[in-house]
């Protein structure tokens, strides 16, 4: 009876969806000034000071809403000198927000107000959002969503709480052709919304509503390069190891090359190219970014993984100091 519950759970999770993205992970130019954006200007909360694992030298830094929920996480691997990226075909391109309903205007002021210069207000698929670049170069989108189940979240730096980003509204990606990379969707769990303007939408169904779409885009002559402001990979939600190790067995199935679990410690990570080029990541929701420092001290100290602890004097002697605008100013 035992093994028959147990090969039926396995069955559950072979065939669940993967509901939501979990994080997007991008590379900036220098820490200060990415920090001044997406903390000050944008108004999330700053979730987590860490190093990227594969160059301790260089920080990897959170940002998320305030209950620093799934779906809200993007992160960044800020490195002081690197080429300018130049968005292209088998990327994600496009990086877009929830914000609350009615809070268009606001936003579009406020970035006026920071010399930030916006595309106007446009729709697609029904929804209000506010295009414009961010510091470095990559476009975001601020998207005005009603649904109910989005977390009601906080402002920082000088967003208030009434304006403040909720997390992911979704994410556009760039492809040469869309077709496989519309079927990979399919097999996840992802059901087509329709197509409007030259996207086609792709929907999921998180249990906090954030992270809900992924629009494919057609642009086979968008030839990128890969540099400050690029996307380095988009992740998408699971709930545990068990669901995680279904799906991965799965997608090797497949035929995808996908990595061994990673240890990433705010959650466990496997990667894989889907056909189009984007490379995709499977994150589980657990262990979450409180694991190591309580929950009112998230992105307070320089967390390391244990096998830097012993160089922690070095590493914390050659990474810069973060500070808002207005401690820089007195």
């Amino acid at each position: 009876m035992l093994q028959s519950i147990n090969s039926n759970k396995k069955r559950t999770m072979m065939n669940s969806a993967i509901n939501g993205i979990h994080h997007i992970t991008a590379v900036s130019g220098p820490p200060q000034a990415n920090y001044e954006f997406y903390r000050n200007i944008l108004g999330l909360r700053f979730i987590k000071k860490t190093i990227n694992f594969d160059d301790p030298f260089t920080y990897h830094l959170y940002y998320g809403n305030h209950r620093a929920t799934p779906g809200s996480a993007i992160t960044f691997f800020p490195w002081q000198h690197v080429v300018e990226g130049s968005p292209g075909h088998g990327e994600t391109t496009v990086v877009q927000y929830t914000i609350p309903a009615g809070t268009t205007e606001w936003w579009k002021e406020h970035l006026r107000k920071e010399g930030i210069e916006t595309a106007g207000q446009n729709e697609r698929f029904g929804f209000p959002h506010l295009r414009f670049r961010d510091n470095d170069g990559m476009m975001l989108e601020l998207t005005e969503d009603p649904d109910d189940r989005l977390p009601q979240t906080k402002g920082y730096g000088r967003v208030d709480d009434g304006h403040a980003i909720r997390g992911f509204f979704g994410a556009t990606l760039s492809l040469s052709d869309t077709g496989r990379t519309a079927e990979l969707l399919n097999e996840m769990g992802w059901k087509r919304n329709g197509e409007e303007n030259g996207h086609e939408r792709y929907e999921s169904n998180p249990e906090n509503g954030l992270g809900k779409f992924v629009d494919l885009k057609s642009e086979p002559e968008r030839h990128g390069r890969f540099g400050k402001g690029s996307v380095h990979h988009i992740a998408f939600r699971v709930p545990d190891d068990e669901a995680q190790a279904a799906w991965r067995e799965k997608i090797r199935k497949m035929g995808f090359d996908v990595t061994p679990v990673q240890n990433r410690d705010y959650f466990r990570s496997i990667y894989f190219r889907e056909h189009g080029g984007v490379l995709f990541e499977i994150a589980t929701d657990i262990p979450g970014f409180d694991v190591d420092e309580p929950f009112d001290e998230l992105g307070s100290a320089l967390k390391l993984p244990s096998w830097y602890e012993k160089h922690r004097e070095e590493i914390e002697a050659r990474l810069p100091e973060l500070h808002t605008k207005e401690e820089l100013n007195g």
